[in-house]
């Protein structure tokens, strides 16, 4: 029997009943007061049901050309009746639908909103970048600067050192260099094997190589706080990068670099280790190795980024303060470095802003190359900007560096007819003057170290006024050191080189005539560097140099030997000799195999042979 019979009979048998109800209120007298009630079965309707359809069958047959026409012409009625209300219908349905999902999504979008406000992330959900607190400015350590300044933006596209060879060089160079050297690993490795295709995490800075190992997350960073519109974050160890920290420390401690390798090879990205065995490396004369080294120690460290941590835009803050932070500093340093020592400046400049934007505090002295960077990859236009809008303590063009490279850019500038003729900017000579009569001992240093050799120079640093090697204050002196050591390289230019001269003999001549201005511009040199100790000790001079790095024996020897093993060389005088020409010698016996091989790559060292190995030759008869 199908629902809708059942259903039918049902509500005759309700309406039966009713019925009955209202008789029996009426008729109360005349029904006998306990007459039963006929009992009726329900599951008897499905035995109805059936007789009457197999009752209905035969007629059904008689009559089906007749019934087949009333049917299709009831259909054509309803269908027509019924197509409009249909399609309402429908269309209602759809709206209510999309009613639905658009208010859920409202809904979702408001509780992703109330809980991200809740914990005070300030970000905003259709850009997804940081907003700033709605209450006053907080300092940062003191120095009252706001975070975010577009003069650093760093622009990820110059990152790249590929890119900027294709563009100095063009692509067809680059790809033919790249194919010999792929052609000659080929033949040096004999017979082709199979290359095992990793997928990499996508990273920024460090394009990753195709034999590193894949990331092993050991890595990660924290978000500390938000703070003036600036996020601050901190790198997390894991428990396994723990523990390798820990044999880092105790091989560090006796100058054991067997355990390091052995570290590197359980832990392929342990920072620490990388970074030493870049110095090693970079010590030893494998530039090379040494830049893949820290290449792969700064992708490990790229790779922990937080999801809010974007510091190309210059609103994020790694303080150098918190001790795993420091090993992102000095490995971003030593990239820099070595990009500039490539020759892609562009890309050190873009690097050496993520330095200074990261900590306000500069604690790699990244101020004091950034001109040098921004000079040799020709943005004279971006250096003024920066000096002008850059927040610091003193004027920038107090330091040095800014006092000499500003009046390089705008020689070039005016070179280039690029200022407009409605500027009231200073001229390149008034500023090249200003930084003569502020720091003058830099002419006498600049004359040796670049070299200038015309004789000219002579009369120049002979004069009283720039004969001076020192300032009087240990801070200055330091920087001038720094600047000189950086940017000498700059002055070898013919059109620069005659820029200063000229320049230095009108200060001499302006000089002989009154000399109350030096005494003026040596006032303000003592105010702006008034600290009687030197406040940029932690900034190393050879850090800055472009030369090959260079570490005295003994030195090098305490950083790849046992200590316990150099006393021992060192109090018997039998097994440490040294020759005239300054090689020593050691003995073999009782030492690192490792230790041996790497100290034998040092051409100041040699092994002599025991007395064993002296055995006497068997003549034959």
């Amino acid at each position: 029997m199908s629902a809708r019979a059942l259903r039918k009979v049902l509500n005759q048998q309700e309406s039966a009943n009713n019925l009955n109800n209202d008789l029996s209120d009426v008729d109360e007298s005349e029904s006998p007061p306990d007459s039963p009630q006929p009992f009726s079965n329900p599951f008897d309707l499905l035995n109805d049901q059936d007789q009457q359809e197999q009752e209905s069958e035969p007629s059904d047959v008689e009559t089906s050309s007749t019934v087949k026409k009333e049917d299709d012409d009831d259909k054509k009625n309803t269908a027509t009746n019924a197509a409009p209300s249909n399609k309402k219908s429908k269309k209602k349905k759809k709206k209510k639908n999309k009613t639905k999902e658009l208010s859920s999504n409202t809904d979702d979008a408001d509780s992703l909103d109330s809980i991200l406000n809740d914990l005070s992330f300030g970000v905003d959900l259709s850009g997804g970048r940081h907003q700033p607190s709605n209450g006053k400015p907080e300092n940062v350590n003191g120095a009252g600067k706001r975070c975010t300044t577009n003069i650093l933006q760093v622009d990820p596209k110059f990152l790249s050192a590929d890119n900027e060879l294709r563009r100095i060089f063009g692509s067809k160079v680059v790809n033919s260099f790249e194919k010999s050297n792929r052609a000659g690993s080929s033949r040096q490795l004999g017979r082709p094997r199979r290359r095992v295709i990793q997928k990499y995490k996508k990273t920024i800075i460090i394009s990753p190589s195709d034999h590193w190992p894949r990331w092993d997350g050991s890595l990660s960073m924290e978000l500390l706080e938000n703070k003036n519109g600036c996020n601050y974050f901190r790198y997390v160890h894991s428990s396994t990068y723990s523990l390798a920290q820990q044999q880092f420390e105790a091989a560090k401690s006796s100058h054991d670099l067997n355990t390091i390798a052995s570290i590197l090879l359980r832990y392929p990205y342990h920072i620490d280790s990388l970074i030493t065995l870049a110095e090693y490396f970079k010590f030893s004369g494998e530039l090379q190795m040494s830049a893949d080294s820290t290449a792969k120690a700064l992708y490990a460290l790229e790779c922990a980024w937080h999801p809010l941590f974007t510091p190309l835009q210059g609103n994020c803050q790694l303080k150098y303060e918190h001790d795993t932070n420091k090993p992102f500093f000095t490995t971003l340093f030593a990239h820099m470095k070595n990009m500039d020592r490539r020759g892609c400046h562009r890309s050190a400049l873009e690097l050496c802003k993520l330095l200074i934007s990261l900590d306000s505090d500069d604690p790699m002295g990244a101020l004091f190359c950034v001109d040098y960077f921004a000079l040799r990859s020709e943005e004279y236009k971006w250096l003024e900007r920066f000096s002008e809008e850059y927040n610091s303590d003193n004027s920038m063009w107090l330091y040095p560096n800014f006092s000499y490279s500003l009046a390089i850019c705008r020689f070039y500038l005016e070179r280039e007819e690029r200022l407009k003729e409605t500027e009231t900017k200073a001229t390149s000579s008034d500023l090249m003057k200003q930084a003569l009569m502020l720091h003058p001992s830099v002419v006498k240093k600049l004359v040796v170290k670049a070299p200038l050799k015309e004789q000219v120079w002579s009369k120049i640093v002979n004069h009283r006024f720039f004969g001076k090697d020192e300032t009087g204050s240990e801070s200055l002196d330091h920087l001038i050191n720094i600047y000189v050591e950086k940017s000498y390289i700059i002055w070898r230019l013919p059109e620069l080189h005659n820029f200063l001269k000229d320049t230095a003999l009108s200060v001499i001549e302006k000089m002989e005539i009154n000399q109350s201005e030096a005494r003026d511009w040596a006032c303000v040199r003592e105010e702006a560097f008034a600290s009687n100790k030197n406040e940029y000790s932690h900034l190393m001079v050879s850090d800055f140099s472009d030369s090959t790095p260079t570490i005295p024996p003994e030195n090098l020897q305490n950083f790849m030997v046992d200590p316990r093993l150099l006393e021992m060389h060192n109090n018997d005088g039998n097994h440490n000799q040294e020759n005239g020409d300054g090689v020593v010698r050691l003995e073999v016996t009782d030492q690192n195999a490792l230790a041996v091989l790497l100290e034998a790559m040092m051409p100041w060292v040699d092994y002599e042979t025991g007395e064993g190995d002296d055995m006497p030759q068997d003549n034959e008869d």
